[in-house]
């Protein structure tokens, strides 16, 4: 059985919960609070020698680190990764989307936010971040506009990964009702089969 090193509230987390539980894997989830320095223990180093969640024990020992990575790897041989090439690279285009031009603005916010709340560095930070997380979700916007999802007017792991920090957006302050494909889409994937919110374990 998979074991999932997670932080429930996060985004990076989430994903793979929400995959695993597309895909009706069952698997342990074992809570490490990033916010008690729980990532930075020698286990949990051991794991993964960059200090963060998630993890995924494959079973045997085998641990497997970066939450996009994750969702490749579960998803390979399912509906949720095309085998067409272009489409292939297509979702990893999204995926790597995701981690460069939206998380590290987004999600961080939402961070921000939720733990500790705006130091005066981050006030000085947090006009750039808005501005970028901003222009991350009009891209979305844009191609969501004729688009059901993000790659082949299907579901795949390329809408989850972006799903995971959009959807909590607002608890970063990002206000979406500005972007209404956006807000469609996230309909769409909330209606999928088997999924969870993110505050479910």
């Amino acid at each position: 059985m998979y074991r999932l090193y997670d932080y429930l509230p996060s985004g990076n987390g989430y994903k793979v919960r929400l995959l695993l539980s597309q895909l009706g894997l069952p698997f342990e989830r074992v809570e490490v609070d990033i916010t008690k320095g729980e990532t930075r223990t020698p286990t949990s180093l051991a794991r993964n020698p960059n200090g963060r969640i998630p993890v995924l024990d494959l079973g045997d020992g085998t641990c497997l680190a970066e939450s996009n990575a994750i969702l490749h790897y579960l998803a390979e041989g399912t509906a949720f990764l095309p085998q067409e090439r272009l489409m292939r690279a297509q979702v990893l285009q999204w995926m790597f989307f995701e981690q460069y031009s939206h998380e590290p603005y987004i999600a961080v916010v939402r961070f921000w936010h939720m733990h500790g709340g705006l130091s005066e560095d981050r006030r000085r930070q947090l006009p750039d971040k808005e501005r970028q997380g901003h222009a991350a979700l009009a891209v979305m916007d844009r191609h969501l506009a004729d688009n059901t999802f993000f790659v082949g007017g299907r579901y795949t792991i390329a809408d989850i990964a972006l799903y995971a920090y959009t959807h909590v957006a607002h608890e970063g302050g990002f206000d979406l009702s500005r972007y209404l494909a956006v807000m469609g889409w996230l309909d769409r994937v909330r209606a999928q089969p088997g999924h969870i919110a993110i505050t479910q374990g």
